[in-house]
C-alpha cells in the first residue's frame, strides 16, 4: 500500500478561505483511502477525528521556507512513516523535496494550485521571472505533477517542457455528492431577507472573495462602475451582497453611497450564501488557477454568470444552465446574462460527478502506482 506524507506550508485549519478548504478537504478523503501524514506549522490547530497524523514541524516564522534543519526533521518522519511518497503543496518546499526524494528513495509529488510565477506576473511583482525559474525546475524534478485545471497543466506541460504522462488534474473539490433540497435553499433565502431586509421583490446576487487581493477588487471595481450601472438603467430591483475579508476602506466608504450593495464583510458560514442568494456574480479577469468559489457556488445549488477567464477549470459541459458564461469586459452581456438565468434550474450530477472530493482523493491514488 502506498503511504503518504505531506507538507502544507501554511496553516489550513480550520479551514476558511478556499486555498484552506481545499488541503483540509483533500487530505479529509485521501486519508480515508491510504496513511497519510502531514508535515505543517507549529501554530496549527490541529483537527480532531481527522483521518491523518501530524507533526507540526515546519515552525511558523517565513524562515521556515529556507531553514536546512528541516532536511533531518522531514527525513525522520518519511523513514518513521516508511513513506512511498512524498507530496508537496505548492513548489515552495521544492528544494526540500528534491533533497528528500534522492535521500529517502520516495516518489515526489507537486501538488500545484495555480502556476505560481503567472499569478504573481499578474498582481505586478517584478520578479516573477525567477520564481518561474524556480517552479519550472520543482517541476521537472518531480514524479507526478498535480495541477488544479487542465488549462494549468498544458501551459505547464509546454513552458517548463514536463512529460505528459507525469502530469495529471487533481481540481478542486466539494464535499456534496449531490444537490441541497429545495426546502434547504427556500429557508436560506427567507433567513438572508431578514437578516438584511431585502424586499421580495429584489433579486439577491452575491460577490464572494478576499478582498485585499488584486485580482478581486479588481472584479469588485468592475461590478460597481460598469455592471452594476447596466442592472439599474435595465430596471432589475436587486440587491448584492458582498462578503469576504479585507475589503480596504475606501471601497468601504464608496460602497456606502450604493443603496443596491450590502457590505457583509467576513462571514462565519458563506454557504448560507450560496444557498439563500440567486446568482453568482464572477468578473474576474485576472489570478490564476479554478477559482474556487465559483465551484462552491454552483454545488450549493446557486446559478452563476462568470467572465471566461473567471470561469477556468470549470467544464461548461457539467454545469447545464447553472452557468453563464461572457467575454471578459463585455459588462452589457455580463448584465443581460444575470438577468436571464431562470429560478429552479438544478446543478446537473455530472458535476458533482466531477467535483466530489472523493472522486478527486481516488483518482489521486491512482496515480501514485506510476
Amino acid at each position: 500500500m502506498h503511504k503518504i506524507v505531506a507538507i502544507v506550508p501554511y496553516t489550513v485549519f480550520p479551514p476558511k478561505m478556499g486555498g484552506q478548504k481545499g488541503i483540509a478537504l483533500f487530505y479529509k478523503f485521501l486519508g480515508e483511502l491510504l496513511p497519510v501524514a502531514i508535515i505543517t506549522t507549529s501554530n496549527t490547530i490541529l483537527p480532531e477525528k481527522f483521518p491523518a497524523k501530524f507533526y507540526n514541524n515546519l515552525g511558523s516564522s517565513l524562515f521556515r521556507y529556507f531553514n536546512p534543519i528541516l532536511i533531518p526533521r522531514t527525513l525522520k518522519v518519511l523513514r518513521f512513516e516508511n513513506a512511498s511518497h512524498l507530496i508537496l503543496e505548492h513548489p515552495y518546499f521544492g528544494w526540500l523535496g528534491i533533497i528528500l526524494k534522492k535521500i529517502a528513495k520516495v516518489k515526489l509529488v507537486i501538488h500545484s494550485h495555480n502556476i505560481e510565477s503567472l499569478r504573481f506576473k499578474s498582481t505586478g511583482k517584478k520578479w516573477w521571472r525567477l520564481l518561474e525559474w524556480y517552479e519550472k525546475s520543482v517541476h521537472r524534478n518531480a514524479d507526478i505533477n498535480f495541477f488544479i485545471t487542465e488549462e494549468d497543466k498544458n501551459y505547464a506541460i509546454k513552458t517548463f517542457n514536463l512529460k505528459k504522462e507525469k502530469c495529471f488534474v487533481i481540481t478542486y473539490g466539494f464535499d456534496l455528492s449531490q444537490m441541497p433540497t429545495i426546502d434547504k435553499l427556500t429557508d436560506a433565502k427567507n433567513k438572508l431577507r431578514n437578516l438584511y431586509s431585502i424586499k421580495e421583490d429584489e433579486k439577491i446576487y452575491l460577490f464572494n472573495g478576499t478582498l485585499n487581493y488584486r485580482p478581486n477588487l479588481d472584479a469588485l471595481e468592475i461590478l460597481i462602475q460598469k455592471i452594476e450601472p447596466e442592472l439599474i438603467m435595465k430596471g432589475i430591483k436587486h440587491k448584492i451582497i458582498i462578503c469576504g475579508k479585507g475589503l480596504p476602506k475606501q471601497f468601504e466608504e464608496k460602497l456606502k453611497s450604493f443603496s443596491n450593495f450590502i457590505n457583509a464583510g467576513f462571514v462565519d458560514d458563506i454557504n448560507l450564501y450560496f444557498l439563500g442568494s440567486d446568482v453568482f456574480l464572477n468578473p474576474i479577469i485576472d489570478g490564476g488557477g479554478i477559482k474556487t468559489k465559483l465551484v462552491e457556488a454552483i454545488g450549493n445549488g446557486l446559478s452563476a454568470v462568470s467572465t471566461v477567464n473567471g470561469a477556468i477549470g470549470v467544464p461548461r459541459s457539467i454545469c447545464g444552465e447553472k452557468l453563464i458564461v461572457v467575454e471578459n469586459n463585455d459588462y452589457t452581456g455580463f448584465a443581460d446574462a444575470i438577468i436571464k438565468i431562470k429560478d429552479g434550474e438544478k446543478t446537473p450530477q455530472g458535476f458533482y460527478n466531477h467535483f466530489y472530493w472523493h472522486n478527486i482523493a481516488a483518482k489521486a491514488e491512482e496515480t501514485f502506482s506510476i
